[in-house]
């Protein structure tokens, strides 16, 4: 490696506490501030309470309630209750229930360039838009990133995209993003942390480049950085934190491992199709598909000009009668701008739908659309059933084209306002006055080490799961690829109360992929203690949600031999003691059945010398090699049956 850095190494150089910079080879970061969220932070605190932590020693950390807002009985709430009492415990901050979505609210109020942050939901590389090396993880993870540990993953190469060039009208930052998707799928920045820069950044503002960020998730992407420019301290200052922010940025001659380029005056209106976020095609190729709903925000359009921009299109009109305009604003703080400054307004003359500060549809909690209507959202996936609705149809989008397509009641290409309503693209300013809430933020304690944490009745306790050893189980699954951690675990309404309660949220494996898994599994635990599942590539893609790793696991799943593994479901799988092996040759997913008995003998003694593992397929009388990818220390987890047990045996 030269002496020149790009951003990323820069970032990664300054916190590398355990291994070498070379792509490919394991790493242990060094974590200043952590995130988590209700959907995923309840595992982290009651992950804490069982590795018997008594404070953060992050510098700081933040406990977000945005995922599940829903309260139609005491689950929600009392979760709630259980958040508020952890954060005090150890020393977390905590962003009480309708504050907004942690990753904008993150961005406002705490992230800092330079610095590097673990967060348990795999959207928490957006905070890379400030110059951060933002990382998603599973809650574990995160969990021994807030207890002081370093965070170990594969050095990620560096994916350099020049943007150059000017926006047109009637585009914006999720056009770009969806352009990158149409270029590398949902798999093709694996391995990679994406970087931008050039001359085009000075079209992009702060939160704009959060957009772009956020669903660099979704190519596969380890993360997404930008530099900390001019424009970043301006975002800061807006934020009454100037004093905060320093400038990095690429050294002179820096280089990378792969180059790409985004030319902004080629940008057209883009939109993924159902059901995956890398099915990316031009709006127009599309335009005239009816609608039944178009839903504005989320962590992928979170900024106060996202809402405006819509604001402004619909001004004076009303959406289309078989239209159901959905509004999530992000935060409290863009509420109150919005209100001051008449958006908000022109929002609801139009005959908008206004809903609480939150992830909220995005993640399956209300909102969901009828049955057989498409829906357009501004959000950063469109996974099969995830919207709420079985067999739904969701499109992803920017917010100048759900707003145009609400007034239309059909997909409808921005451009084409000016033809139909004679609108000409809002010049956009921001707003004098800006109001900066910070009110629903609650700092920690000083003495929180001294307090109890509070249970209510759905709240259960970490499962103890043995130590991996010999199996001969039958295969449940045989699925192909791409398969993302919501068909394993899904989210939603229904589910998603269960969330701090294994047994019960167990019962929800699968079922989006094969609704009588749960009953199944349990059958082949009784009577053959356990089973195993087989998948294409990227598998557990999508989530960091470790509820896809701990629930298969409670119901007996021993190992998943796939082709290949999406970066943070295949942590989580060696976290929890379920083997991650893949095929050597992966013409061999051929040779294996659901149904077929599997059976590996001296499990143990084959991990611990070498990367093969020798598997027998009793029901064909076969058999095939297939490999782990996990270091030494990965290794001592799994062969501990996860990661807690190692760390109760080392201390």
């Amino acid at each position: 490696m030269g002496s020149t850095r790009n951003v990323t190494q820069k970032l990664i150089e300054s916190h590398l506490v355990d291994g070498e910079m070379n792509p490919g080879a394991e790493i242990g970061l060094k974590i200043d501030q952590t995130l988590t969220q209700d959907a995923t932070g309840t595992m982290v605190m009651l992950e804490l309470e069982a590795m018997g932590l008594d404070k953060a020693k992050t510098d700081l950390s933040c406990q977000y309630v945005d995922h599940n807002l829903l309260q139609t009985d005491f689950k929600n709430p009392d979760d709630h209750v259980f958040l508020k009492s952890a954060a005090d415990r150890f020393g977390i901050w905590y962003s009480r229930p309708g504050n907004g979505v942690s990753h904008p609210v993150h961005t406002e109020h705490f992230a800092i360039p330079g610095k590097t942050m673990a967060g348990s939901d795999s959207h928490t590389p957006a905070s890379g838009c400030m110059g951060m090396l933002a990382l998603g993880a599973g809650g574990l993870d995160v969990a021994f990133s807030i207890a002081g540990e370093p965070m170990y993953l594969k050095m990620p190469k560096v994916l350099g995209v020049k943007l150059t060039g000017k926006m047109p009208d009637w585009v914006s930052a999720k056009d770009v993003v969806l352009e990158m998707l149409r270029r590398y799928d949902v798999k093709g920045a694996r391995g990679y942390v994406i970087e931008y820069y050039g001359p085009g950044l000075k079209e992009l503002d702060t939160m704009d480049r959060h957009v772009i960020a956020n669903m660099g998730t979704e190519m596969g992407a380890t993360s997404t950085v930008f530099p900390s420019d001019e424009e970043v301290r301006r975002f800061m200052k807006q934020n009454n934190r100037e004093d905060e922010w320093i400038e990095l940025k690429a050294d002179d001659g820096a280089e990378y491992d792969k180059d790409e380029e985004i030319v902004l005056d080629d940008i057209v209106p883009m939109i993924a199709l159902p059901s995956s976020p890398g099915n990316v095609v031009p709006v127009s190729e599309v335009e005239g598909r009816e609608i039944y709903q178009s839903y504005i925000g989320s962590s992928a359009n979170p900024g106060y000009r996202d809402f405006w921009i819509a604001s402004e299109i619909v001004k004076n009109r009303r959406v289309h009668e078989d239209v159901s305009f959905d509004v999530n604003p992000t935060s409290r703080q863009i509420i109150e701008n919005m209100v001051k400054n008449g958006a908000m307004l022109y929002l609801v003359q139009s005959g908008a739908r206004i809903h609480q500060a939150g992830c909220n549809g995005c993640i399956g909690m209300g909102q969901a659309p009828a049955t057989g209507r498409n829906s357009l959202r501004t959000v950063p996936r469109n996974f099969p059933s995830r919207s709420g609705t079985s067999e739904d149809c969701v499109y992803l989008c920017s917010p100048e084209t759900a707003a145009a397509s609400a007034l239309t009641g059909k997909i409808t290409d921005p451009r084409n306002l000016e033809d139909l309503f004679g609108l000409t693209y809002p010049e956009y300013h921001e707003p004098e006055d800006y109001i900066i809430n910070k009110e629903m933020l609650i700092a920690p304690s000083e003495n929180g080490e001294e307090k109890e944490l509070v249970k209510g009745p759905n709240i259960s306790t970490m499962p103890d799961f043995d130590k991996i050893s010999d199996f001969n189980v039958p295969v449940l699954l045989k699925m192909g690829d791409d398969i993302s951690t919501d068909e394993i675990l899904k989210a939603g309404a229904e589910v998603l109360p269960y969330r701090s309660n294994i047994p019960e949220i167990s019962k929800f494996s699968f079922t989006v992929v094969d609704d009588t898994f749960y009953d199944r599994a349990m059958e082949a635990k009784e009577e053959h203690g356990g089973h195993i599942v087989v998948a294409g590539s990227n598998y557990a893609q999508g989530s960091s949600r470790e509820h896809a790793a701990i629930a298969p696991r409670y119901l007996g799943q021993k190992a998943v031999i796939a082709k290949n593994y999406a970066r943070i479901g295949w942590q989580n799988l060696a976290n929890f003691g379920i083997a991650p092996l893949e095929f050597t040759d992966e013409s061999d997913y051929d040779a294996i059945d659901k149904g077929d008995l599997i059976r590996i003998e001296n499990l143990r003694e084959q991990l611990k010398s070498g990367d093969t593992v020798q598997v027998k397929n009793e029901t064909k009388d076969t058999e095939l090699t297939v490999k782990h990818t996990l270091s030494g220390r990965q290794l001592e987890a799994l062969l501990a049956g996860s990661v807690i047990n190692l760390y109760k045996e080392q201390n």
